[in-house]
């Protein structure tokens, strides 16, 4: 990325007489580039670039499947879809400066939002527990608030604002279906996977005929790591990387919350009366998730190739405790 490329877009998302200055790409993003916009006046922003080279994830037929709740969550649409929900529900959301899906300024998807610069939650958490509580409580208030929220159908939220439907039956039959392509990519890619693929599909068809119907589902972001988190200059909690914004079961947020965070760092949000047929489901489907995912984005080009197989192993050998254990 060069600063010609976005200079255009920033002057007009930042209004004035500022030119842009400089473009740093920031690490993190797996499905989109992410870039610190930094003017002539010292005025920042960042950039979100939809575009296929920044994309790392190997393609597969279920790309830009709305109707799937797991297909990968990647352009403005989702964005924008997800943006509304949170700031219809009173989360501190980033503010959007310009959206451009017409490609005026860029050849792919475009946004420019805030930048809000500093620590994510974890880092603060990390480095300063007591300075990060403020903001752990509000960021319990913004679950409590999604996890409230009551839908009537699962799904995307692009989709199910849009008045669409997803494709399977329930949130567990969908997560089935989910768990079982995982098995499969993993079973390709490991031989340990592929040892234990029959007792791994039989115990997800267990799981999810234990699960009790439901017909109301909450907004749930998925992939709720504290990184995921920025902390603004009033302490707020400020939620990003949220594409993939679900209407969903509560359970599948936890599940995830507890897989990404010790103890200690979790028991700040957790939440009594969770489902727990749900949560045996979700995470065992969210093992074989997490060992799939990397092991599939190790196919490609991604950077951060020993950090990516050590999250690949740990989830593997997670999968094979549950199913030795039952």
């Amino acid at each position: 990325m060069t600063r010609n490329q976005l200079a255009g877009a920033a002057g007009v998302a930042l209004g004035g007489r500022r030119r842009l200055e400089t473009v740093e790409r920031l690490a993190g993003g797996t499905t989109k580039g992410v870039y610190r916009l930094t003017m002539d006046d010292a005025t920042t922003a960042i950039a979100y670039l939809w575009d296929d080279s920044e994309n790392y994830w190997p393609s597969t037929e279920h790309d830009g499947d709305l109707a799937d709740p797991f297909s990968p969550g990647v352009g403005l649409d989702l964005f924008e879809a997800a943006h509304a929900r949170l700031g219809e529900l009173g989360l501190r959301v980033l503010e959007i400066h310009l959206t451009d899906r017409d490609r005026t300024h860029y050849p792919a998807d475009l946004a420019i939002v805030e930048d809000v610069p500093g620590e994510n939650l974890m880092d603060l958490r990390n480095r300063d527990p007591r300075a990060a509580e403020p903001t752990m409580a509000r960021l319990a208030e913004s679950l409590a608030a999604m996890r409230g929220h009551r839908a009537s159908s699962f799904g995307k939220v692009a989709l199910i604002d849009a008045g669409g439907t997803s494709r399977s039956a329930s949130c567990e039959q969908a997560a089935l279906a989910f768990a079982l392509r995982c098995l499969a990519e993993a079973t390709a890619r490991d031989h340990r996977i592929a040892h234990a693929r029959e007792r791994l599909e039989e115990r997800l068809r267990q799981l999810t005929a234990a699960v009790r119907p439901r017909a109301e589902y909450s907004v749930v972001h998925g992939e709720l790591g504290m990184d995921h988190v920025m902390v603004d200059r009033s302490g707020h909690p400020v939620v990003i990387d949220i594409e993939n914004l679900l209407y969903f079961d509560v359970e599948w947020e936890h599940v995830f919350l507890r897989l990404r965070h010790t103890p200690g760092h979790y028991q700040r949000l957790m939440v009594d009366g969770l489902d727990e047929d749900r949560v045996a489901l979700y995470r065992l489907t969210q093992h074989l998730s997490l060992t799939a995912g990397p092991l599939r984005l190790l196919d490609g080009d991604f950077p951060d190739r020993a950090f990516m197989r050590g999250v690949a192993e740990h989830h593997l050998n997670a999968a094979l405790a549950l199913v030795a254990a039952s």
